[in-house]
């Protein structure tokens, strides 16, 4: 063994830190950027949001702050050209008055005022409310029954094993064990639960989910319990012909029992752990301007951002407190500011890179905005990518989770992308205007024959479109159709 020295060159990439800040803000949705941007302001003294009603100032930056602590790029801080109005504004230059008495005045003391002397209506949209989740439902109705404290301990452990969709994941024996009881016990206690809100919750199989829904619904029957427990698979190919024969009753009979079991929750414990819906807020507007569009920006609601001017008196301040705390002070704000305008520089590569895809896409796309889905032509993100000199990725992530409002409606970016269908004259087809063709078969068929994949196929082929029945069964099935075995209506007797 022996140390040896080797001379190597090699090339590689290095991700600066303005590039990972730029990659990450393009990939964020924008409910996603605002929140990054309220964090920074948060964590940097030197950023703030200008008012609404304030124009972006064109001064030049006082020539007394030293321009080692301040050197902005005028050009990072132009609005963006062409039709979309960027909310970054420059630098503002002229010196502004912090008044701490107007500031302690417009704000009042912290707290929330429920109305005062004069008898003034609350605002009832000040007051917030948090959902509570199926753990905290199911615990409030345990506080309110008469268990004892072995009792609790037991629910607490069955409250805790449940599922999102309600259901108990651990068996009477596990629970048993782990609290020291005998299972007994367990299964009074999980009788308990059971009789909770949402119906249906904490059972162990679908079977036991809907008879306990049939149980508080009052509507349990001989009947109703032998379909459930039985001829689930019947029920779900809605053969009901065939549950009738088999349990000796008529047709209208099963029909009026499905009916009852079809209104039950078969995931009661899901209406707790359902995300908050969002309202989808476009990204672009595409606007008919004569025979052509006009791409949009929106702006409503991000941040107008600029360089606070309030770090020059903190520079003053700075300066008579001795050389080595002069020298500290002016590095953190030399950082911050720095930081800050890396962040208004990058905010304004993303709001450039959209509005550059945008475009591609329009430009790309123009029969659809003209005609409807019919017209939406097969796109991939490389010829975006080439149109507008980036790479794939870069298109990638501007696409997800950005979405566009046009006269077609509101689309998220990525579905003008779609892989392409041989037509029989030669021309290619998006493989959505196929599932929408498919989507289109399916609303037109007849309810006591619905069409299998195969003929929809041959419906798709005199149309011009050849694809096998695998394609058109994937498709389907990504829409969310059923097959036509279970699409099928049957009549009332």
């Amino acid at each position: 063994m022996e140390l040896k020295q080797n001379l190597k060159l090699s090339q590689q990439l290095i991700m600066t830190p303005q590039l990972q800040q730029a990659i990450k803000l393009l990939q964020l949705s924008r409910q996603e950027l605002v929140e990054a941007i309220n964090r920074e302001m948060d964590e940097n003294p030197l950023l703030e949001e200008a008012p609404a009603e304030e124009e972006s100032a064109g001064d030049e930056i006082q020539p007394d702050v030293d321009e080692a602590v301040i050197s902005l790029d005028r050009e990072i801080l132009k609005p963006v050209e062409r039709t979309q109005e960027v909310n970054i504004d420059n630098a503002s230059s002229a010196a502004e008055e912090f008044d701490w008495a107007n500031y302690l005045e417009d704000y009042g003391p912290v707290g929330v005022n429920y109305g005062g002397p004069e008898g003034e209506e609350t605002s009832w949209d000040n007051i917030l409310t948090e959902s509570q989740t199926l753990t905290e439902h199911l615990t409030w109705q345990m506080k309110l029954s008469s268990f004892s404290d072995v009792e609790e301990r037991i629910g607490s452990q069955i409250i805790g094993n449940l599922d999102q969709n309600g259901y108990l994941c651990a068996t009477i024996k596990e629970i048993a064990e782990l609290e020291n009881v005998s299972e007994k016990d367990v299964e009074l206690v999980l009788k308990k639960i059971q009789e909770f809100d949402p119906p249906g919750i904490a059972a162990r199989d679908l079977q036991e989910c809907l008879i306990i829904q049939a149980r508080m619904l009052g509507v349990e029957s001989h009947l109703i319990e032998n379909i459930i427990r039985h001829f689930l698979r019947d029920l779900e190919l809605k053969n009901y012909s065939h549950i009738a024969h088999k349990l000796k009753v008529s047709l209208r009979d099963v029909e009026a029992a499905v009916l009852l079991i079809s209104g039950m929750n078969p995931k009661p414990g899901s209406i707790y752990s359902e995300e908050k819906i969002q309202p989808i807020v476009p990204d672009v507007y595409v606007v008919k301007a004569g025979d052509d569009y006009k791409i949009i920006l929106n702006d409503d609601g991000l941040p107008r951002l600029r360089i606070s001017n309030f770090y020059r008196e903190v520079m003053a301040g700075i300066s008579s407190k001795g050389k080595n705390q002069e020298e500290k002070g002016k590095q953190y704000i030399k950082e911050k500011v720095q930081s800050a305008t890396w962040l208004i520089k990058s905010i304004q590569q993303r709001q450039n890179t959209i509005y550059k895809v945008a475009e591609s896409i329009v430009k790309f796309q123009k029969d659809f905005f003209d005609r409807g889905i019919d017209y939406l032509k097969p796109l991939v993100l490389r010829d975006v990518a080439n149109d507008v000199a980036m790479h794939e990725s870069t298109i990638s992530r501007v696409v997800n989770n950005k979405y566009m409002h046009s006269p077609q409606g509101i689309f998220e970016l990525k579905y003008f992308f779609s892989s392409s269908i041989k037509k029989a004259e030669g021309d290619s087809v998006a493989s959505k205007s196929v599932m929408e063709e498919i989507r289109n078969l399916v609303s037109k068929e007849p309810p006591l024959k619905p069409y299998s994949d195969a003929e929809m196929v041959d419906l798709l082929r005199a149309k011009g479109i050849h694809i096998a029945r695998r394609t058109v069964a994937k498709y389907r099935e990504i829409m969310g159709i059923l097959p036509s075995s279970r699409r099928k209506k049957y009549l009332k007797k």
